[in-house]
C-alpha cells in the first residue's frame, strides 16, 4: 500500500523516532499530522516538515481534549503512537505508586486512550502502529520499562483482534539514539551506547531512521496484524 496522499497521524511525532516517522512518511508522499502536548515542540517539528504538514497539541490523558483533536483532524489513514517520557531505570524499592502511574500514564494509558479515540476515524485498509521495546525481554532494564513494553505487546494482539479489519501492530526498537535516554547521566548513557556498539551483532547503536523504516513498513504492508516488529541490531541474540 502506497503512502502517497495518505494522512498519517503521529502521536509523539515532534522528536526522536516519531519525528523521523513523520519525515519518512512525508518523503513517501503522505501528509503527516504530528501531535504533542507542547506547542513549542509542535512548532519546531513543523519547521522540519514539508508545507502541508499539520501539527496540534493534545493531552493524552484528557478525554475531552482527545475528542476535540479527533474532530479537528477528521479521517486519517494511519495512526502511529510513539509518545513517551524519558525512560526510568528505578529499582522496585525506590518506586512509589505515583511514579508507576506517571510512567504508565503516557506510554500505556495514553496509548489506549488515543487508539480508542482515533480508531473510529481510520479509513478502510488503514492501520495503527504502537510502540513497544526490547526491554520486554531484557529484565536488566528494570521493572518499569520491562512491564510497560510487555503490556504493550499484549495490548497489540488484543487490539488487533478487537479492531479488525484495522491492522494493529507494534514496533519494538532496541537501543536507539533518541531523547528518551536523556534521563540517564551523560557518562552512563555514553557508556551504555559504547557497550552496545561492542556487543551487538551489528556493532552499532540504532538511529531514528532505522526505527522509522519499521513503522513505515507496518503502514505499507497489508496482511500483517497483531505483530511486534523487533528492530534491535541483534539485542535479543546476545
Amino acid at each position: 500500500m502506497s503512502l502517497q496522499n495518505s494522512r498519517v497521524l503521529v502521536i509523539g511525532g515532534t522528536s526522536g523516532i516519531g519525528l523521523a516517522v513523520a519525515q519518512l512518511a512525508a518523503e513517501r508522499g503522505a501528509v503527516p499530522i504530528v501531535a504533542s502536548r507542547r506547542q513549542a515542540s509542535v512548532d519546531r517539528a513543523l519547521e522540519t516538515l514539508p508545507s502541508g504538514a499539520v501539527g496540534l497539541t493534545v493531552d493524552l490523558l484528557d478525554d475531552a481534549a482527545l475528542a476535540s483533536a479527533a474532530e479537528r483532524i477528521g479521517d486519517v489513514d494511519h495512526v502511529v503512537f510513539t509518545a513517551g517520557d524519558p525512560l526510568q531505570f528505578t529499582r522496585l524499592s525506590e518506586l512509589s505508586g505515583d511514579r508507576v502511574a506517571a510512567f504508565f500514564g503516557t506510554r500505556f494509558v495514553g496509548a489506549l486512550n488515543a487508539v480508542r479515540t482515533f480508531a473510529p476515524h481510520v479509513s478502510a485498509g488503514g492501520s495503527i502502529t504502537l510502540t513497544s521495546g526490547t526491554a520486554a525481554h531484557t529484565p536488566g532494564f528494570g521493572v518499569l520499562p520491562v512491564s510497560v513494553c510487555g503490556a504493550m505487546n499484549a495490548a497489540t494482539t488484543a487490539l488487533a483482534f478487537e479492531l479488525a479489519p484495522i491492522r494493529v501492530n507494534a514496533v519494538a526498537p532496541g537501543v536507539v539514539r533518541t531523547p528518551l535516554w536523556d534521563a540517564l547521566d551523560a557518562d552512563a548513557r555514553d557508556e551504555m551506547f559504547a557497550r552496545a556498539e561492542r556487543e551487538l551483532p551489528l556493532r552499532r547503536v540504532g538511529d531514528v531512521t532505522d526505527a522509522a523504516l519499521a513503522y513505515v513498513y507496518c503502514m505499507e504492508q497489508t496482511f500483517g496484524t497483531g505483530t511486534v516488529l523487533v528492530v534491535d541490531g541483534g539485542t535479543l541474540l546476545v
